[in-house]
């Protein structure tokens, strides 16, 4: 139980997830501070925070290691397809025979977790611990981040339809772009001379991105709050929700299992494979989410699926991960 635990905290159910929690409740209680007519200007800081966490993200990144990256690619358009296609196909077909005109909302908010690319850091940390291959690993992260400015909002805007608002793609993407994708270039191309700085300020660099995340979960749940758009919530249904969440995971992953076995990947890509291929991205969902429904009121409702498949792939890939170690060394 030890060991789990740590693991779990490795991976992101940490001190950040209880916070993450605590900021919900926050917000329930008292909307008025991070609503629109906040004394202060917390969404203005957040949206200048999320381009910083780029640019460093980028810093980061080796474009030594990202070239040597693209030899194996029959992973590599494994775990991508996994991402931008089998996920979204899969919603769209569960939609089409289950949904209705009910929980629009929530259903919206299913599809834009499907739509998102992969986690980073997670991802990485469970591949490692499971014995995969972890250059695969960070590589499809990096790449899955980068997909994901352009073909999350393509998704998102052929799911909304005429549902919402007349979402147009091509602003969404400039201003993605500009938001995001920009940073990271920049970043990346200082990579040569900067790079070490970010592992040198590791530790105050995660916990400046874990602030701007919890600013932009804070003012999404405040609006929402406020405008009383989850007294059409009850708890019964984010049980239910929760329950439909896990049970996604859970079938991404059998899934994926199925591919890396017809393709006949070894055990190491395979677990890159499952790890990569399963997880969803609660920082770049809440980043794009500020961009594709700028109406705060539903940002905070769609947010709500997203949150709960971010803490429940953590939980369940982390004993998928354990399990795979101790195979892995009782051989």
């Amino acid at each position: 139980m030890k060991h789990l635990l740590q693991t779990l905290s490795k991976a992101g159910l940490n001190g950040f997830f209880f916070c993450l929690i605590a900021i919900v409740v926050l917000a329930f209680q008292f909307p008025s501070w991070g609503a629109e007519n906040s004394y202060l200007p917390l969404s203005e800081i957040a949206q200048y925070g999320v381009s910083i966490i780029f640019f460093f993200y980028g810093l980061k990144l080796s474009p030594e290691k990202l070239k040597a990256g693209l030899l194996n690619w029959r992973l590599h358009v494994l775990i991508q397809s996994s991402t931008f296609i089998f996920f979204p196909v899969l919603i769209l077909l569960i939609h089409y025979v289950f949904g209705n005109e009910n929980n629009q909302l929530l259903w919206l908010g299913v599809f834009y977790v499907a739509a998102l690319p992969s986690t980073v850091s997670s991802s990485v940390v469970m591949v490692s611990i499971a014995g995969g291959n972890l250059p695969a690993a960070i590589f499809n992260a990096s790449i899955s981040s980068i997909l994901g400015v352009f073909i999350t909002p393509i998704w998102m805007t052929f799911f909304i339809g005429d549902m919402y608002t007349e979402m147009d793609t091509t602003q969404v993407i400039i201003k993605l772009c500009f938001q995001v994708l920009v940073p990271v270039i920049v970043g990346l191309s200082l990579h040569k001379w900067l790079g070490h700085l970010t592992e040198r300020f590791k530790s105050p660099l995660r916990i400046f991105d874990q602030v701007i995340i919890l600013l932009i979960v804070f003012t999404s749940f405040c609006e929402s709050v406020a405008g009383r758009m989850f007294e059409q919530v009850p708890i019964t249904q984010i049980l239910l929700l929760s329950l439909a969440m896990l049970f996604l995971f859970l079938l991404m992953f059998a899934i994926m299992y199925g591919f890396s076995f017809l393709l006949k990947l070894n055990r190491e890509d395979r677990i890159a494979v499952l790890f990569c291929g399963s997880k969803k991205s609660l920082v770049q969902g809440a980043v794009m989410g500020k961009a594709l429904f700028p109406d705060p009121l539903i940002l905070g409702v769609v947010l709500l699926p997203l949150m709960l498949y971010h803490a429940l792939q953590l939980i369940a890939s982390s004993i998928f991960a354990e399990s795979m170690a101790t195979k892995r060394n009782n051989i």
